[in-house]
């Protein structure tokens, strides 16, 4: 079987958890009618699950591969890009001036998830895209933004993200790359970047690099970075692609999963590049390519954990194993794969919840520019990605376990969602990267944003005592643990703070989680029994998490590198 688009949930979430109808009350996104809405969800339900899904076996068991330096795609993957393109499903947010629907992200972030859990290693090409369209939306010239975004929004072009060296991974400051000018008001770009996802393609005439390099005139670290676009192909006179840029693709990496993916190693020998926006700022131009594209692989989590769900359950229903519960047929009716699967349905509905408010927040912020929708969309950010990317692991793994000794056959498909699923947690800032950018920057405001966010968790719950007393209770309390350690880690040092970063964002996201499914459980009462599983099954994990948090570094640091090898 193939994923099917989960637009019931993404529906449902939408009306009644996030309340998206804020977003359509502004004035910049008023054309996101509720009929708007649903036309725009279904139609892209029906393409991935049609052109989209069907793809995603033949990308894993035949590779993308290099053919004399050029990158050939892997089968039917030509007809599912197309299909994306051919739709507008690039520029869903992007801005109308250049031909995108400008609609709001929320939409694109429902569609993003359809199509990757649809098929991920395709998805990640026009992610890669629209994080680029917005970073040339905000920062580059006007010049730079007539020639490109018609053609990356209309997907004849593709974008890329080239950050990491080998010697400069996460540190990105310790890059080597330099851009040097050529008196014509470009620059020549040389150095060699790692990791560069669908850095070359047959399904495009374009690839369009953003390339972060240092100026001769540079600083030492991030603040003497530039940002400078550098095409495959130079744009002629008319805008279409010319001769080729002094670029070329080295070797494409062998991978545990995304095998249709081509992940490159790139060589820049003096390549021509444009700058985008001002000299030495380039972090900030790509931070907004980078922060769009972290809700999107949260959503890449949320996208593959439904669809190995969706894969476990036909499994269980299906497969017959000894006695089950009476009138059950199916391993389904054992009570401890019934616990797995609901208990993968509650988590991935809370991710997929986490994600959508976060994607709201988002548009808030663009629509009415207040403060504390940029706060709030900037303290979900690590939390969607790295629940969201948690999620995605943690339930294909479960899938496997679903389907016994089949799970570790190839042949059922099972194992490519966990294989999948792996990168995720470690691409566009690995999840401990997350963790450690809630407690530290996004704490940086004495947690005025996180005790706003909850603060509304409590009044949810106050307001749900007289409907459902049991459940609402226990999420205050939650809620209120969540507050205490959050002026607990306050009091911190900083790499104290750092050493329970992890533990503290998943207690987060299980609170946040538990107060969505509270939500939806007083809005349908046929959602209480996934809420009660939520939150009297998953939830309590929060307390020990926390209790984690505040423990601080000094544990850590007293084994040494000795002892922690053995």
């Amino acid at each position: 079987m193939t994923a099917r688009a989960p637009l019931d949930d993404m529906r449902f979430i939408l009306n009644h958890v996030v309340d998206f109808a804020d977003v359509a009350g502004t004035d910049r996104f008023a054309d996101a009618t509720p009929d708007t809405v649903t036309a725009i969800l279904t139609e892209a339900a029906r393409m991935t699950d049609a052109a989209v899904a069907p793809l995603d076996r033949a990308g894993d068991l035949t590779p993308a591969r290099l053919e004399n330096g050029k990158v050939r795609a892997s089968p039917g993957y030509d007809k599912g890009y197309r299909a994306i393109a051919e739709g507008g499903w690039i520029g869903v947010s992007a801005g109308p001036e250049h031909g995108g629907m400008g609609l709001p992200h929320t939409l694109a972030t429902c569609v993003n998830e359809m199509l990757a859990g649809a098929c991920l290693a395709l998805q990640l090409k026009p992610l890669l895209t629209q994080g680029q369209i917005e970073a040339l939306e905000h920062h580059a010239s006007d010049d730079l933004k007539a020639l490109y975004l018609p053609r990356l929004i209309s997907g004849e072009w593709s974008g890329t993200m080239n950050l990491t060296e080998p010697q400069a991974g996460s540190d990105v400051g310790a890059l080597r790359s330099t851009a040097v000018p050529d008196g014509e008001g470009t620059y020549a770009v040389s150095g060699q970047k790692i990791f560069i996802t669908w850095g070359d393609s047959d399904l495009v005439s374009n690839v369009c690099h953003l390339v972060l390099a240092r100026l001769p005139d540079g600083a030492p670290g991030t603040r003497g970075i530039s940002l400078f676009m550098v095409p495959k192909f130079l744009p002629d006179a008319a805008g279409n692609p010319g001769v080729a840029n002094s670029l070329k693709v080295v070797s494409l990496e062998h991978k545990l999963g995304i095998h249709g993916s081509p992940t490159c190693v790139m060589q820049f020998d003096g390549a021509k590049g444009w700058l985008v926006g001002a000299p030495h700022k380039g972090m900030a131009a790509m931070f907004t390519m980078m922060n769009n594209a972290r809700l999107g692989v949260g959503m890449q989590g949320v996208g593959v954990a439904e669809a190995a769900l969706q894969k476990a359950v036909a499994y269980a229903v299906d497969r017959v194993q000894g006695p089950t519960a009476e009138g059950v047929p199916g391993i389904i009716g054992h009570a401890d794969v019934r616990r797995m699967l609901a208990e993968g349905r509650a988590q991935v509905f809370a991710a997929r919840a986490i994600g959508l408010a976060c994607a709201k927040a988002i548009d808030m912020a663009t629509a009415t520019g207040d403060a504390h929708w940029q706060a709030r969309a900037a303290l979900l950010t690590p939390i969607a990605k790295a629940f969201g990317t948690d999620t995605g692991i943690e339930i294909a793994d479960m899938g496997v376990q679903v389907h016994g000794g089949m799970g570790f056959i190839e042949e059922t498909g099972a194992a490519q969602y966990l294989r999948d699923a792996r990168i995720t947690a470690i691409y566009e800032g690995t999840n401990g990267i997350q963790a450690m950018d809630l407690t530290g920057r996004k704490l940086a405001d004495n947690g005025e944003a996180a005790f706003r966010l909850i603060h509304e968790v409590e009044q949810t719950a106050a307001a749900a005592r007289a409907a459902l007393p049991e459940l609402a209770t226990e999420v205050w309390q939650a809620a209120e643990t969540l507050r205490e350690a959050t002026e607990a880690l306050l009091a911190m040092e900083l790499n104290d703070r750092f050493a329970g970063a992890v533990p503290y964002l998943r207690a987060f996201a299980l609170v946040l989680g538990s107060h969505a499914h509270l939500k939806a459980a007083l809005a349908d009462p046929a959602r209480l029994p996934a809420a009660r599983v939520m939150i009297r099954r998953l939830l309590p994990a929060h307390a020990a998490l926390l209790d984690r948090a505040r423990e601080g570094a000094g544990d850590l640091y007293a084994l040494s590198p000795e002892t922690l090898a053995g």
